[in-house]
């Protein structure tokens, strides 16, 4: 394991977010609070607790996953679409490092702002509503995973769109509206019986279900469905990541 060019591509990747705080922190941390200003203050006050837990305490997971989700594909999609569009790819595609080298660069430097975000949110949401991790390992390990799982998502992105517009096409349309849908500002068990079932063909509700019962331990769907959700989006991301590397897709021509 070349573990030197691992740490060049992740301190690279880090280094253009020190270059652009204001956009890489600031303005996830004032989107959220503009969402507690409107979700948690003016219409959680017209609604009643949730499975006994405070509206503005229970949309946190939400919308920390909400956050998560898109800046990881965000972040790792911008991360390999450039060294494709200036021609640099081709020198580290050169250079003496296995394709698992170069995706833990790039995929781990894009989950660690993630992760970074995240916690800072936390830390934001903290001021608006009191909070009791009740699980604080599992909470890290489903930050961790899903942070992961969508920056890979967001390298496939990356290496698969051959233009700007492409690289935020898959995010609003699919990742946004599924994140919506997920239960980031409600249960799925509100909802009626039809629309519980369909909502579990969304992806997402497994993550922010899981992620929730690490804050309160209440949940939409079974804790061990959750973390098996997670993992198959994992592999199946890493899986279709290696086909990649393998085939030369969009990165050979």
């Amino acid at each position: 394991m070349n573990f030197y060019a691992v740490a060049a591509i992740y301190k690279f990747e880090m280094a253009r977010t020190y270059r652009t705080l204001g956009q890489s922190i600031a303005s996830p941390v004032l989107s959220t609070v503009l969402y507690f200003v409107v979700f948690g203050s003016a219409i959680g006050s017209r609604i009643s607790d949730i499975d006994g837990i405070n509206y503005g305490a229970f949309i946190v997971p939400g919308l920390i996953m909400l956050t998560v989700l898109a800046q990881s594909v965000s972040n790792a999609s911008f991360g390999i679409y450039f060294p494709r569009f200036a021609g640099t790819i081709y020198e580290v595609l050169s250079a003496p490092m296995s394709f698992i080298e170069i995706v833990m660069g790039y995929v781990g430097a894009a989950a660690s702002k993630s992760i970074i975000i995240g916690l800072i949110i936390l830390a934001t949401a903290s001021f608006f509503v009191p909070l009791e991790i009740r699980h604080p390992v599992w909470m890290i390990t489903f930050l961790v995973l899903t942070s992961v799982t969508f920056s890979l998502l967001g390298f496939i992105i990356g290496i698969w769109a051959d233009g700007f517009e492409k690289l935020q096409l898959i995010p609003l349309l699919v990742i946004t509206p599924l994140a919506f849908l997920g239960g980031s500002f409600y249960s799925i068990n509100m909802l009626p019986p039809i629309w519980q079932k369909i909502s579990l063909a969304n992806p997402v509700v497994y993550l922010i279900s899981g992620f929730r019962w690490s804050f309160f331990e209440q949940s939409d769907v079974r804790l061990s469905v959750s973390i098996g959700m997670v993992l198959f989006f994992l592999v199946a991301g890493f899986a279709l990541t290696a086909w990649i590397f393998k085939t030369g897709y969009r990165l050979r021509n």
